[in-house]
């Protein structure tokens, strides 16, 4: 691929419609151009620890994921290099033994609650999109998730809410909104605002 991507980041608490959003965009401006890399896939593996010692870890901080990892394979599709995107099991929360080869596409889009707080990951970043969602929507949306997807119990689901999700929202999440270049609130349901950021993307690969 000659051109450089464009890379986009996709951002918003827990539950904030992200997912909406994003399968929007890829669906507008086609699959073929776009390579979504989500954050999620960069935990680190805590296979070294018990599984209860595991269930019971921070995910929702920084550190849980290897940013620095994310950063380097997007340098490598920027420069037309393949990558190899590593598997996280979130039932178990250890990363599997299998990656997803992938190669450079027109689009790069990346997708998380915690891009936009680090420094480095969002400086490579050309436009950078926070999806602004009312609290209690996105609980009862990670509920629907964490319970029927990931395989939690309820109980579970609302500690972690309290104890790690919603203080990291507070420190990390909702700060880093003001390094955005556009928010959308109510996500996926607002036409409007999917309307203008498709019109932006297509303009920005004229452009290239």
């Amino acid at each position: 691929m000659s051109e450089t991507p464009l890379i986009i980041g996709v951002a918003g608490g827990s539950g904030s419609g992200k997912t909406t959003v994003v399968s929007k965009i890829v669906k507008s401006i086609g699959r073929d151009n776009v390579l979504l890399m989500e954050h999620d896939s960069y935990y680190r593996d805590l296979s070294h620890l018990p599984l209860e010692k595991r269930k019971k870890q921070n995910f929702d901080h920084p550190s849980s994921l290897e940013t620095e990892l994310m950063i380097r394979h997007i340098d490598a599709l920027r420069n037309g290099y393949k990558i190899e995107i590593p598997v996280y099991d979130f039932v178990a929360h250890t990363r599997s033994d299998q990656t997803v080869s992938v190669s450079p596409k027109r689009i790069i889009l990346v997708d998380g609650i915690l891009i936009f707080s680090e420094p480095k990951l969002r400086d490579k970043m050309d436009i950078k999109i926070f999806v602004d969602t009312d609290d209690d929507v996105r609980l009862l949306r990670r509920l629907r998730r964490d319970i029927c997807e990931r395989g939690r119990d309820l109980d579970g689901v609302l500690n972690q809410y309290e104890k790690f999700v919603r203080p990291m929202h507070l420190e990390f999440v909702e700060p880093s909104k003001r390094y955005s270049d556009i928010i959308i609130p109510r996500g996926g349901e607002n036409k409007v605002a999917l309307q203008m950021v498709i019109a932006l993307i297509n303009e920005r690969l004229n452009q290239n």
